[in-house]
């Protein structure tokens, strides 16, 4: 089922990563207008409204079905409620399994609640404390995942507190279930037991106490002394046959709302704390987002012109770069981005397609297979055909980071921004915001090149460097 406001806060931070690319000037100027709109409307400026606006200024393709960001973790929550469940039955068949030569220790299955009652409460305090005893296994299973939202990441004591008590109430709530099945299809035969020099109206004290929470919904699954006395066993007893064995299976109340009471109700009380705890982090962080601070301050802060009347538009801004473009290399995959379409002399390389109106999922899809692609190339080369009279963006940056952790090491990524007219050279004021964003990436293997000079059919032959 998926979170609403964990949704929030991942859009939030994904559009705060993707603003670093633009110009703070733009920023100031399109958030700024955003708060006097919202005035204008009466409605309150905050990140829901905020994303919704930039959502119709720029609409990106909607997520179906499963959030990617958080799909390992709906993924590890039905592993764990399904793995509950199983344990769940296994437990108790494994503590009433009763063959007719000794009786059901009353004993062992109050230790094992014990035990269980422990557990939950562990789980609860490292949550709160934002322990991570988790960290490890989060670690191997995410080692092929796209790299996730830092504001996820803090998050991880909460979610998995929320997916540990999820499986221990579907534990709890199988083991009713076969306790139940099996208090009617067998006769069972209950008994208490232990080495410790404890009589029969001690054991009875105890057994009051720990059944004082039903004792008035149901006085008949509080057991009395002569039950207790009735029903106590020795190690060395051969003949049973002269206790009161009637009363055997009277036990089965008791041992039913001990379980309902002590295993089943607290997981559901902490599982609701856990969800609690887990919105109230989520707003927190939230709250606490750099990203929001800084969005709060332009929207809080006049827009300021300068006044000035001078007509620079005949002026063109520094072009100059530290990198130069270089020539095509040979390709083992060409990605079109945004529907581009690549020269015909590159047709010879497998092609693939992402961005645009790609989907999330589509996107990693692409990555996987070019990724299969490269794995089997000797110097695994990816070309990335683009629109070059469109400047790069922020879905971009986020593509090619996310492939970097699924490709080889060593592959080199070309982009080639196209011009309007097929063969025709990229104007130097386009091409230099292409080697701007290649230089802020700080990737040696990312670099641009350019069209002019492909010849031939295939891509086998290019690859001069500057």
């Amino acid at each position: 089922m998926p979170d609403p406001l964990l949704t929030l806060l991942l859009d939030f931070d994904d559009q705060v990563r993707r603003d670093q690319e633009q110009s703070p000037v733009f920023l100031h100027r399109r958030d700024r207008r955003f708060a006097l709109d919202c005035a204008q409307q009466g409605l309150a400026p905050d990140p829901q409204h905020w994303l919704a606006h930039l959502h119709r200024l720029n609409p990106r393709p909607a997520v179906t079905g499963t959030d990617p960001r958080l799909l390992r973790w709906q993924l590890l929550g039905r592993g764990f409620a399904l793995a509950g469940a199983v344990f769940g039955v296994l437990t108790m068949l494994g503590l009433l399994f009763y063959d007719g030569s000794q009786r059901i220790n009353l004993t062992v299955i109050l230790g094992f609640v014990a035990l269980q009652l422990l557990f939950a409460l562990a789980t609860t305090v490292q949550a709160v404390a934002g322990w991570q005893p988790w960290g490890w296994l989060m670690a191997q299973l995410g080692r092929h995942d796209a790299p996730s939202s830092p504001a996820l990441a803090r998050l991880r004591p909460q979610l998995m507190a929320r997916i540990a008590h999820t499986g221990g109430l579907l534990f709890g709530i199988a083991g009713l279930l076969t306790l139940l099945v099996l208090v009617v299809v067998q006769d069972l035969a209950f008994g208490w037991s232990t080495t410790l020099d404890t009589g029969a109206a001690g054991y009875h004290r105890l057994l009051g106490t720990i059944a004082t929470p039903w004792h008035w919904l149901w006085p008949a699954a509080v057991p009395d002394l002569a039950l207790v006395e009735a029903t106590r066993f020795f190690r060395l007893q051969a003949d049973s046959g002269t206790i009161g064995v009637s009363r055997w299976g009277d036990w089965w109340p008791f041992v039913t709302m001990t379980w309902l009471v002590y295993v089943i109700a607290p997981r559901l009380l902490l599982l609701l704390l856990a969800r609690a705890h887990l919105q109230r982090q989520i707003r927190r962080t939230l709250a606490h987002h750099p990203g929001l601070t800084a969005l709060q301050y332009r929207m809080e802060t006049p827009a300021l012109d300068t006044g000035n009347q001078r007509d620079d538009s005949h002026h063109q801004p520094d072009l100059t770069t530290a990198s130069r473009a270089t020539a095509v290399p040979a390709a083992s995959v060409i990605i079109r981005w945004a529907g581009a379409e690549p020269p015909p002399q590159l047709a010879s390389a497998p092609s693939l397609a992402a961005g645009g109106s790609a989907t999330l999922a589509q996107d990693r899809q692409t990555q996987l297979d070019a990724a299969a692609e490269l794995a089997a190339a000797d110097s695994p080369a990816v070309i990335l055909v683009t629109r070059g009279w469109e400047p790069p963006t922020g879905e971009l940056a986020d593509f090619l980071e996310t492939a970097r952790e699924l490709w080889p090491g060593a592959t080199r990524i070309a982009l080639l921004p196209l011009a309007v007219e097929p063969g025709a050279a990229l104007p130097d004021h386009q091409l230099s915001q292409w080697l701007r964003f290649s230089e802020r990436r700080q990737d040696p293997l990312l670099q641009v090149a350019t069209a002019t000079g492909l010849t031939g059919s295939g891509s086998k032959t290019r690859g001069a460097a500057s």
